[in-house]
């Protein structure tokens, strides 16, 4: 059960009490006897529960970074915030689109339901929109024939899974002219084709049996992620493409990191 399901049954419950109560309860009691104790909690608890609600809902919410598939840009332990409304008008719990406003663009940091598992929330980086074409091949990629700008700008090393010390490649990469960093580990392959597993459209991809890369063209209304930390993302060249109802916003700002103060009011690129 995810948490805005959660708030809207609150949200519901304290606010059937506190209705109940007006209506029907109120008028057996005596005039200024002390309301039920439920009736007071249900009174005090509702506008909050709806003011939260509605924020989550519609406005900005919160998440935690519970892994390295973002790093450098996204770090574990890192809280951010994400904008509800960027690309449309959702209705909460359904999390149907009512309202169309903006689509996502290559480069947006986004957040959406996992397609296989819709009740886990992840975070990537857009690489592809829907009719693109996207190649990752040998660690560089191109988006419908045009390689995308990768400057190295260093090295990056962070303690890995098993406490293995890693070192990896740092690079400056532009997507619709915007530039973001992401990083890649030497020796390791584009991607490990006994890992991709069968997703609707799979047909739309083909992937170099020797894992020095792949091509996935990207069908309407549907989105291709990667993660920044590009050999160590479990994303769309494994499971496949985001359908745009599993969007849940875009990511633009971190808010907190109790590791690391210095990264509070970091903004998103």
């Amino acid at each position: 059960m995810n948490f805005a399901l959660i708030l809207f049954i609150a949200l519901a419950i304290t606010g059937g009490i506190w209705l109940l109560d007006a209506l029907l309860l109120k008028r057996g009691r005596d005039r200024g006897a002390r309301e039920p104790l439920l009736v007071e909690y249900a009174k005090s608890f509702f506008p909050v529960i709806l003011v939260v609600f509605a924020l989550r809902s519609f406005l900005v919410e919160p998440f935690k970074i519970p892994s390295g598939s973002m790093m450098p840009t996204l770090l574990i332990g890192d809280f951010i915030l994400v904008n509800k409304y960027t690309y449309g008008i959702r209705l909460p719990v359904l999390n149907k689109k009512v309202v169309q406003l903006n689509n996502p663009e290559r480069g947006d940091v986004m957040v959406f339901r996992y397609p296989a598992d819709p009740g886990l929330d992840y975070i990537k980086r857009v690489i592809g929109v829907p009719g693109d074409v996207v190649e990752y091949r040998d660690k560089r990629l191109s988006i419908n024939g045009q390689p995308a700008s990768a400057v190295n700008t260093g090295t990056y090393s962070y303690v890995g899974n098993g406490l293995s010390y890693i070192t990896a490649m740092v690079y400056q990469e532009h997507l619709n002219g915007v530039g973001h960093t992401m990083m890649t580990e030497p020796g390791k392959p584009t991607v490990y084709p006994s890992q991709v597993v069968d997703f609707p459209y799979r047909e739309n991809c083909s992937y170099n049996a020797e894992g020095e890369g792949f091509v996935c063209k990207v069908p309407e209304g549907q989105y291709f992620m990667m993660g920044d930390n590009r050999d160590a993302s479990n994303d769309s060249r494994y499971w496949g493409f985001v359908p745009d109802r599993n969007i849940v916003g875009k990511a633009f700002f971190i808010w907190m990191n109790f590791g690391d103060f210095s990264r509070i009011g970091t903004t998103l690129k």
